[in-house]
């Protein structure tokens, strides 16, 4: 079992976020998940992320607060305990915009090895 205490859960800067901090919770370790990892991400107000896409497929669960999420043409305002999955390659842009700080998990598969020449 690999266990990560929340204070000791490490900083990462996601590209193209702003107004946002995030904690790996899960993940790129020894003895960690083999296939996927997960991230707690903190939007503040007026915070975001997008709009971008990436290969890979996202999982997002609110746990505090409300943010507005686009993928492709739905759109939706996420809150506490509601959940997407936004399939790779689709654009997605995610707002919060309220007065609350945002708290989302993230889960994500990790990015395909590089491909040796």
């Amino acid at each position: 079992m690999k266990i990560t205490r929340f204070n000791e859960a490490k900083p990462y800067v996601a590209p193209n976020h702003h107004e946002m901090r995030s904690l790996r919770l899960q993940g790129f370790e020894p003895g960690g998940p083999q296939a996927f990892w997960t991230g707690l991400s903190h939007f503040l107000p007026g915070g975001g992320a997008g709009p971008d896409s990436s290969p890979l497929e996202k999982v997002y669960v609110m746990l505090a607060g409300s943010l507005w999420v686009k993928a492709g043409d739905t759109e939706c305002t996420l809150g506490p305990m509601d959940s997407c999955c936004i399939p790779g390659g689709e654009t997605r842009e995610v707002k919060n915009l309220g007065n609350d700080v945002a708290t989302m998990l993230v889960v994500m598969p990790y990015p395909p090895a590089p491909k040796e020449a």
